[in-house]
């Protein structure tokens, strides 16, 4: 009776041990809840569960709950945050511009090739987020940019100064495209946006996509421009800290799962970005503005030989054009 007791008394605390041992990462991401994002990375959460058998639970903080994505990743870096999925902040490294350099991929073939698996730009960010103490997981495709605006186009295919003030986030590339393309860009946080708009501050956003004024701008978007002014990409991104409590076979089933979350998200995210121009314009009555090949190509040859000058600077001349010539531009 007594080696019963010890028995089922051992089972017990090793059952105990055992869910204390789980890990339960907690990982923001930008979106609203229920938005695309959101929606992939609960059904990701639950594959990484089922994998690990329970040993690794991830929690899900939307709408930048636990922050801002560049203090987010600035807190993952140091291992108080565990996981985003988020763009890169360029404050932390000024190099990271590279992953939203203006009209470096002219479509969805050449954007996996550069941003895919064995991509050069994507290969560049894992090594910059290497240096923070940051490993990252997977790539996440999202769209190609365009203008939101709060009001009517002005010449919205012609790069030509229009009057439109727009805001943009604070990194100097989306500034300068935001000059060249002819609007009057003013740096505002992604969570005072809404309000500046809402207010008049700004008419409209340069920074985003459909997807992303439709989640978070869409009462305030009456004129979308796809003016493909730079490819989305967000990375899914794991404090070094995190990963080594995780034991050997938990880390690699939570790599399998983000390469496979990756891989499934690069067959759906162009129709996704279609479904998202459409939903502007049936759900809420957007002018979806349509630009020729030529305008479009205009706007980018102008950003190119405007921005990615003073841009090069900023990251480093030889450092950026290297990576540039690797991709043929």
């Amino acid at each position: 009776m007594k080696h019963f007791m010890l028995g089922t008394a051992t089972a017990a605390l090793l059952a105990l041990g055992s869910i204390a041992s789980a890990a339960d990462l907690k990982m923001s991401h930008v979106r609203p809840q229920d938005a695309t994002i959101d929606v992939e990375l609960r059904a990701f959460a639950e594959k990484v569960d089922a994998a690990t058998g329970g040993g690794v639970k991830i929690t899900l903080f939307p709408a930048s709950a636990l922050g801002d994505y560049t203090s987010v990743q600035e807190r993952i870096s140091v291992g108080a945050i565990d996981m985003a999925t988020q763009p890169a902040a360029t404050a932390a490294d000024r190099k990271m511009q590279i992953s939203s350099f203006p009209y470096l991929a002219a479509n969805w073939a050449q954007a996996r090739e550069i941003y895919g698996p064995g991509g050069v730009v994507r290969d560049v960010m894992a090594d910059l987020y290497a240096k923070q103490d940051i490993t990252m997981l997977a790539a996440y495709p999202v769209y190609f940019g365009g203008i939101a605006l709060n009001t009517d186009a002005v010449h919205p295919g012609d790069p030509s100064p229009n009057g439109i003030k727009v805001r943009v986030p604070g990194i100097k590339s989306f500034q300068l495209t935001g000059e060249a393309l002819g609007y009057i860009p003013s740096p505002i946080p992604f969570s005072e946006a809404f309000t500046a708009i809402q207010t008049g501050v700004v008419d409209g956003v340069i920074g985003s996509g459909a997807e992303g004024y439709y989640a978070s701008f869409r009462d305030v978007t009456k004129t979308y421009i796809p003016a493909n002014t730079h490819f989305e990409v967000w990375y899914m991104i794991i404090s070094n800290e995190s990963l080594a409590e995780l034991d050997a076979d938990n880390q690699a089933a939570l790599k399998a799962e983000a390469e496979a979350f990756e891989a499934t998200r690069w067959t759906v995210a162009e129709a996704d970005q279609g479904k998202n121009e459409q939903r502007l314009a049936d759900d809420l009555g957007t002018t979806v503005v349509e630009l020729s090949d030529d305008q479009l190509a205009a706007m980018a040859a102008k950003v190119r030989a405007d921005v990615w000058p003073v841009v090069l600077e900023d990251v480093g001349v030889e450092w950026g054009q290297g990576i540039l010539d690797q991709i043929g531009k």
